[in-house]
């Protein structure tokens, strides 16, 4: 399974990968817009969105191109290890 963490804190990006890797999904991490954000995406199977700690600007983006690729989109306010946890084990369950 394949998911895209939009959101969080910089100093995370690490841990996310890490919690991801323990339940066999790939991950791309994006705490910080970039130029061509949209384009990077790409086709996951999932797109996580910490609102707590994103743009609306890069809500916008993420939740477009997971409709346009048939994603399922999952909002959480917390951007903690926990809710990660949370969200992987009842997705790739």
């Amino acid at each position: 399974m394949s998911v895209v963490i939009v959101g969080g804190h910089d100093r995370m990006v690490s841990q996310y990968k890490k919690i991801c890797k323990e339940h066999k999904c790939k991950v791309k991490v994006f705490t910080q817009m970039r130029a061509d954000f949209c384009n990077q995406i790409g086709k996951p199977d999932a797109v996580i969105l910490f609102t707590n700690t994103v743009s609306h600007k890069m809500v916008r983006c993420a939740v477009a191109e997971a409709e346009k690729n048939d994603a399922e989109i999952i909002r959480s306010h917390t951007s903690s290890q926990a809710a990660l946890n949370k969200i992987l084990s009842q997705i790739c369950a």
